[in-house]
């Protein structure tokens, strides 16, 4: 089996669920809390992430949602106060690798070209409409207006997991737990980074 390297930055809490389930998941609980008054909007693309990658690796039961992993220990959100980082090897196969900067499309409510043609004709699809900025048509207001833009926009967003750019700044992964086996390292806040890390190689440009 293929092993890959990967790792995520997790609150202190998690700890506790990895050594008394011997497993980590993503609540939905949690990701309100993270995001306090801005979840819904976030939790309503959060949604569509799940079943687009759920297409991809199922998920199992209590697995809401994904937990989000950098490819490079030179990326990866360092330690701070009550939140600690896993160093992780991973199969390969559970792995679900996306473009980091198309995910910020999504959240944004714009539309992923796949390539520059397919941008001109959708840039003339928005004049033909007289649409300037496409994030506001999702509001409620515009609820029956403009639905062949939506509708292109939102089938645009699979290409999330079509990476054409491998820059470890771009490519981002996820997994629906994080087993304990997997976790090889865990970093907390006041350890020398790098230097616990130094032995630990990037497998992602292999």
């Amino acid at each position: 089996m293929e092993y890959v390297s990967l790792y995520t930055r997790q609150h202190e809490n998690s700890l506790f669920e990895l050594e008394t389930k011997g497993q980590i998941t993503n609540k939905k609980i949690y990701v309100k809390l993270h995001l306090l008054d801005i979840a819904p909007f976030f939790l309503d693309r959060y949604d569509l992430f799940v079943k687009m990658a759920e297409e991809r690796i199922k998920r199992s039961e209590g697995e809401d949602y994904p937990i989000w992993c950098s490819v490079s220990k030179y990326n990866c959100l360092k330690p701070i106060e009550k939140q600690v980082v896993y160093a992780l090897k991973v199969p390969k196969d559970q792995v679900i690798y996306f473009d980091g900067a198309k995910w910020d499309l999504v959240l944004n409510n714009q539309y992923i070209p796949r390539d520059q043609a397919d941008k001109r004709d959708f840039q003339k699809l928005l004049q033909k409409n007289g649409i300037k900025h496409t994030f506001d048509i999702f509001d409620r207001k515009y609820t029956g207006a403009f639905d062949d833009v939506k509708e292109r926009i939102v089938n645009s967003w699979e290409r999330i997991f079509e990476i054409d750019d491998r820059s470890i700044f771009k490519v981002q992964a996820n997994l629906w737990k994080i087993e304990k086996t997997w976790v090889k390292k865990i970093i907390r806040p006041g350890d020398d980074f790098f230097k616990e890390l130094e032995d630990f190689q990037d497998t992602w440009l292999e």
